[in-house]
């Protein structure tokens, strides 16, 4: 079965397929099928990832899934949450490829969270994960999963691995940033972990996959 992944994300595809390995599915990103990205006018991540969804199936004509995830910072009242990839503005491409782009774009993010966070005594956070898979468009029963990682934001960056606020937060069950996990460790625990789980539970059950 081939599941488009409506992401364009190349790090988050890699994960994901790591993720779902075993199941008999395809896992492409809607870039290989030049689908572009969605629109995510919403306020949570199920509302964002359903509307990813449906946009992926609806181009690919079949089955899709997305991912609609950010982190949570409790002294900052749920920010940057579903706004997470575009937290700080950031002024055109640079003549940017995409990856590049996302590297700049992560580095703005993370400098503006660090600065807002710089006098905070509570560094509660958490990852958060919301997967929703179609069958295809307008499908009336959309499988919904989501998962919460638990973590502690940090004051400077530590470790190269991973993307996004990787390295700026801390794995108090591990002694180390997300960023200084290996690939094995973070997709076994990890908020997308979490979800990912749950979600090859559903497409068992549901959709007698496997």
């Amino acid at each position: 079965m081939r599941l488009v992944l409506a992401s364009n994300n190349a790090k988050k595809l890699i994960e994901l397929q790591a993720l779902f390995a075993g199941l008999p599915v395809e896992l492409v990103s809607q870039g290989a099928l030049r689908i572009a990205e969605a629109d995510e006018p919403h306020g949570t991540f199920v509302e964002n990832a359903l509307a990813k969804a449906r946009h992926a199936a609806r181009h690919a004509h079949g089955a899709a899934i997305a991912d609609d995830s950010g982190l949570c910072v409790d002294a900052l009242g749920g920010e940057p949450g579903v706004v997470s990839a575009h937290y700080a503005p950031l002024e055109g491409n640079g003549g940017d490829d995409r990856e590049a782009h996302r590297r700049r774009q992560d580095a703005a993010n993370t400098a503006l969270l660090l600065q807002r966070m710089l006098h905070a005594s509570d560094r509660r956070a958490r990852f958060v994960s919301t997967l929703v898979a179609l069958r295809h468009a307008q499908d009336p029963e959309p499988l919904i999963a989501s998962g919460r990682w638990e973590l502690e934001l940090m004051r400077q960056p530590r470790g190269s691995g991973g993307f996004g606020y990787d390295p700026v937060v801390w794995v108090p069950t591990h002694g180390c940033s997300v960023a200084e996990l290996d690939a094995g460790t973070k997709n076994a625990i990890s908020h997308r972990a979490l979800a990912a789980q749950q979600m090859r539970t559903l497409m068992r059950e549901v959709w007698r996959l496997g």
